[in-house]
């Protein structure tokens, strides 16, 4: 009896907190969200507990719930008071608008800022937006205006950055998956890099050698 009352007691206190502050509610959820779609993205490639990258993760908490959800808060906002009616043409207006607003502007601070976080250059951010947006902003293009169309037009105001959350855990597993799979290949060919740098020094060695060798034969004689 005392559970059932307690869960209950929870539940309304978290309804009370997420309505009065639907900021807040959408941060808890992309701090949640973000780091399990990294971990989906790692889990298909074959990591498992011990061998997840667990600092990857910490960033993909740290940008979903300090970033995108407050500036996803912040256009949701702008968004409700341009257009407060909720009904199938706005919300395909909105998405529109958003396609060519919002979401290229999300897509590239994904890219430019999880490449800072991990440490590498300002130069290398630019990079890696130059790279990975086409492909992403080329696939978002296809998904983004359809979610948020239903979003937009039948989903509440104080419900939609976390109906978007959900969504968008699928789609972070995609971004993740872009990302870590052109670090892999960049690593892959720093490795096959390296590989051919030792065989040349080995060859200069034995070259070295042999010529060595040679001058001490000469002189022996």
């Amino acid at each position: 009896m005392v559970v059932p009352l307690t869960i209950n007691f929870l539940k309304s206190q978290w309804r009370t907190f997420a309505n009065a502050h639907p900021l807040a509610k959408g941060m808890i959820s992309y701090a949640v969200l973000w780091p399990t779609g990294c971990l989906i993205q790692q889990t298909m490639e074959g990591k498992n507990l011990k061998t997840y990258d667990w600092m990857s993760c910490l960033r993909y908490c740290v940008f979903g719930s300090m970033y995108v959800a407050p500036t996803l808060h912040g256009w949701v906002r702008l968004t409700s008071a341009m257009w407060p009616q909720m009904n199938l043409r706005v919300g395909v207006m909105k998405a529109l608008v958003e396609q060519i607003s919002y979401g290229p502007f999300a897509v590239t601070s994904f890219f430019f800022f999880m490449t800072l976080l991990e440490g590498r250059s300002f130069e290398e951010a630019v990079q890696e937006v130059k790279k990975k947006f086409p492909k992403a902003f080329e696939v978002g293009i296809c998904v983004w205006p359809i979610i948020q169309t239903i979003n937009f037009s039948m989903v509440p105001e104080k419900n939609r950055i976390v109906f978007v959350s959900v969504c968008s855990l699928v789609w972070t597993t995609f971004l993740a998956c872009i990302h870590t799979k052109n670090l892999h290949e960049e690593a892959q060919v720093e490795d096959v890099a390296t590989q051919k740098l030792l065989q040349q020094q080995q060859k200069e060695m034995t070259t070295n050698e042999s010529l060595v060798l040679k001058v001490k034969r000469a002189l022996a004689l």
